[in-house]
């Protein structure tokens, strides 16, 4: 699907030219200031002005915009955000010093501006056992179509996944909804072929060290890093089954790769009728990634709750023998993490986090050591009927940065990090 693009210095003047040429006659450009109020230095801040926000005409909301400070430009897209077809806010990172005031200029080009490619998400599916594996962009998945039912993985690496220059993930499709990591070793994305084999078959060929990186945490039957479930005083509920399992305890999973772009990647999930014991839920989920952090977002709503549960978002506990740390300075967010030798065969350091929303947590617990979720740390959280819940998740590789082999460093770049993410950006439109 995306490959990486570098910026064409072509592309880039003859945006400027457009700007240029057309100043004499008065074309249109907007005026953008944005503040950062924080004491904090901020490095690929994720940024969104709402279309709401702009005076925009009729051709230029067909049109693609052109974000620039001074005479360099700011990589940006058009996003989606509700889905309805229609564009509804400009998406970038930029860089701000403490307390800096940043003023931008807004025009629009024709074209779109050729960016290097930061973020990328992929998902491919067979139709049978024998035929190859076709990308798409969605999936609808049934109650009967899993791995175990069907007698094969119909999924490349299980289901989709999404990285940015720093980090790589995966989503368990196939029924057991769990987070899975890949470290890379290289800011370019990964090929599009992982998981797949030279005749176009499912082939579990990521977990040996390629050039851009590889699978490198063991999942089992937790819910990995970032996944999560339901729970209540006595009761723990997994969404979703076990690889034993031939019939889901979910009716429908729909799935959409629901933006994916230089600067911003976003898949969606709906699954309906999601029955783990006598009660029936339906769960959206949005999980967002953007360039520079080594984590990624993740936004869940569920419906049908009854008011004693809470959501238990997880951190994979497995090859793992470092006590989980707990840092709650930041006025936002508390981050439960654990640094350890935590990769297949404890060949590697590793630091792992959950960036959880301070006003919805309300403590931690642990999965049994035995049943269809164990193996983790769950966070719980408040949660309100159809009301959406966001938090993050963070893997740190050594072989991403050999400097993460010290705790030290990596609780500092969590701890930036989740300053950074607590740090608002003030936007204002000037004209």
């Amino acid at each position: 699907m995306k490959k990486l693009v570098n910026v064409s210095l072509s592309i880039v003047l003859t945006g400027l030219l457009y700007v240029s040429c057309k100043g004499t006659q008065e074309v249109d450009k907007t005026d953008i200031v944005l503040t950062n109020s924080s004491s904090f230095t901020l490095t690929d801040k994720a940024v969104s002005i709402d279309r709401t926000l702009l005076k925009i005409n009729n051709e230029e909301v067909k049109k693609y915009p052109l974000l620039m400070v001074i005479s360099d430009t700011i990589p940006s897209q058009l996003v989606d955000t509700d889905d309805n077809g229609e564009w509804d806010e400009i998406f970038f990172v930029t860089n701000f010093s403490a307390k800096e005031t940043k003023n931008i200029t807004l025009t629009w080009l024709d074209a779109p501006p050729n960016y290097v490619v930061r973020t990328s998400a992929r998902f491919g599916k067979r139709s049978s056992k024998t035929t190859p594996v076709q990308p798409a962009l969605e999936e609808t998945l049934t109650r009967k179509e899993l791995p175990k039912s069907l007698g094969y993985q119909q999924y490349q690496t299980d289901g989709p996944s999404w990285e940015n220059d720093k980090v790589g993930f995966r989503h368990y499709l196939d029924g057991r909804n769990a987070k899975d990591l890949f470290g890379k070793t290289t800011s370019k994305m990964s090929p599009e072929d992982v998981g797949i084999n030279d005749k176009g078959a499912v082939e579990d060929n990521y977990h040996v060290m390629e050039s851009w990186g590889r699978d490198i945490m063991s999942v089992g039957n937790s819910v990995g890093l970032g996944g999560y479930a339901l729970i209540t005083d006595s009761e723990l509920m997994r969404l979703g089954v076990t690889v034993n399992d031939s019939i889901n305890n979910i009716e429908k999973t729909t799935f959409k790769i629901q933006t994916e772009g230089p600067v911003e990647s976003i898949l969606t999930y709906d699954y309906q009728n999601w029955q783990p014991n006598e009660r029936t839920y339906s769960v959206k989920e949005k999980t967002s990634i953007w360039p520079g952090m080594y984590g990624y977002k993740n936004t869940v709503a569920v419906s049908g709750l009854q008011g004693d549960e809470n959501l238990a978002v997880g951190l994979v506990n497995i090859n793992n023998d470092d006590p989980l740390n707990v840092w709650d300075e930041n006025s936002n967010y508390v981050v439960l993490y654990t640094h350890d030798k935590q990769t297949y065969n404890k060949e590697w350091w590793l630091g792992m986090a959950i960036i959880l929303p301070k006003d919805k947590y309300v403590g931690y617990t642990e999965a049994p050591k035995k049943g269809d979720l164990t193996n983790t740390f769950l966070a719980k959280l408040k949660i309100e009927n159809n009301q959406p819940v966001s938090y993050f998740a963070v893997a740190c590789w050594e072989l991403s940065d050999s400097k993460f082999v010290d705790k030290a460093y990596f609780e500092n770049y969590i701890k930036q990090l989740t300053n950074q993410l607590s740090a608002k950006i003030g936007v204002e439109i000037k004209n």
